[in-house]
């Protein structure tokens, strides 16, 4: 049990300081406040011996760190099991934990639990906590995401802001209790409050989203915020998101650039990948391909698709790397594979025009097809392209128009658009009636896939 834990522990247990004697324990307990376990062993030890719950729980808790006294797991589990005999609800916790642990003891989620329950029913919230964790894992106990929340409730209501946070996400995802945004936000909000940084970071989704609670970008700046001063990477990498779209806060690229570098030394792949893209781009940092690159090889290195890409992009253009196509088709493969649309459909390019891959039209159909089907308005075109030539799938001037046409709903509006919409009107004025028909009873019917 770390140091933390233990004095907050020793703390919560001073009510029962009259039950033992108030000048030797109350002389450990300052002693080991600023650091001097070996003096709070000493005075804690002939209480423990005579059978002082509260004296026999510290002792324990100092065994069990090895502070003023040898590490000795064993004889940590002696003191707690003494103290826990007697009730003491943060002796039986910390027993719990060796049992679950395995440590000085053989390890048990059965007797875990039993010793967990027992300090939970006496209200000590990080028993509740811990008894929750198992009935969400299914260890020592029947597998019951119900009872899970109940218990992860009771040490909510306690003020455990891990607890609080844990049930926001049971609320989120609907485990053990009714889906509820609005309940996922009122326990996230509890937890935030208390600084908790992942509870911030998810509230501040919710408000981006408006999700249980009004949109409001403003007030996702602010919990990101919060989230992102304490070093939560995926909070400083949504906080740079809305400084480079100025959502809730001024646009400030430079900003974006600072939360996003923060982010990226974390490793976090999407704060390493948007770096890339100031870089490349030369906004709030000084333009450099070469720096892009660096960023994105570091996130395409942890498998992050969109990484993938844009480095596949630099190696088929030959932007801060020498120009190198089989590259280029080894990152968009491996993106690709992630179903990331653009992905697919370059390497659908690239087997098109069998560059770094022997040319292939089967090949090519089959990624444009995948991003096609995902709703990816230029591999729909290239799709019609195939079926009008009758290349790596059969010519078919219905399922050309049919991917002209869904083509020429998802394009914006522009050259890609109208050029989607000339070739589809050109197609139909050589279609019959049947195939016409056909070919709109089949656009009409289509539905994006998603991943």
């Amino acid at each position: 049990m770390n140091r933390g834990v233990l004095i907050a522990l020793m703390l919560a247990a001073m009510a029962g300081l009259a039950a033992c004697q108030p000048g030797r324990y109350e002389a450990g307990r300052q002693a080991a406040e600023r650091g001097d376990y070996l003096k709070a062993a000493s005075q804690w030890r002939p209480l423990a011996e005579e059978g002082e719950p509260l004296a026999q729980f510290n002792l324990g808790g100092l065994y069990a760190e090895g502070k003023g006294v040898a590490l000795d797991p064993k004889e940590a589990v002696r003191w707690y099991r003494l103290a826990a005999d007697q009730s003491l609800a943060e002796a039986q916790y910390s027993l719990g934990r060796m049992y679950a642990a395995g440590s000085g003891i053989e390890q048990s989620h059965e007797r875990a639990a039993e010793w967990y329950r027992l300090a939970a029913e006496q209200s000590l919230p990080e028993a509740q906590f811990s008894l929750a964790a198992l009935y969400a894992d299914g260890q020592g106990v029947e597998q019951s995401f119900i009872k899970a929340a109940e218990w992860y409730r009771r040490a909510g209501e306690r003020g455990h802001a891990e607890a609080q946070t844990t049930l926001g996400a049971y609320y989120e995802k609907g485990l053990g209790v009714t889906q509820d945004y609005g309940q996922a936000a009122v326990w996230w909000h509890k937890a935030a409050a208390q600084g908790h940084a992942e509870a911030q970071s998810t509230l501040g989704a919710l408000y981006e989203k408006g999700l249980g609670v009004p949109q409001d970008y403003t007030e996702a700046a602010n919990w990101w915020r919060q989230a992102a001063e304490q070093g939560h990477g995926e909070a400083q990498t949504n906080l740079g998101f809305l400084y480079s779209r100025g959502l809730g806060v001024r646009q400030d690229y430079a900003q974006a650039a600072d939360w996003w570098r923060k982010a990226a030394f974390q490793g976090v792949p999407a704060g390493q990948t948007n770096l890339g893209v100031l870089h490349e781009k030369g906004r709030g940092v000084p333009q450099s391909y070469a720096e892009a690159v660096r960023w994105w090889q570091l996130a395409a290195a942890q498998g992050y698709p969109d990484a993938q890409h844009n480095l596949a992009y630099m190696y088929a253009n030959g932007q801060g790397v020498p120009k190198d196509y089989a590259e280029a088709v080894k990152w968009w493969r491996l993106a690709a594979a992630k179903n990331l649309p653009i992905a697919q459909h370059y390497l659908g390019v690239m087997y098109t025009r069998g560059r770094g891959v022997p040319q292939d039209y089967r090949e090519a159909a089959t990624w444009h097809f995948r991003a096609a089907d995902q709703g990816y308005a230029e591999s729909q075109l290239e799709l019609a392209v195939l079926h009008q030539n009758g290349r790596g799938v059969p010519r078919s001037k219905v399922l050309a128009h049919v991917w002209l046409n869904l083509a020429a709903a998802n394009f914006p509006p522009g050259e890609n658009r109208a050029i989607a919409v000339s070739r589809r009107d050109r197609l139909a004025r050589q279609m019959s009636a049947m195939q016409l028909a056909e070919a709109q009873r089949l656009a009409r019917q289509w539905r994006p896939k998603t991943p």
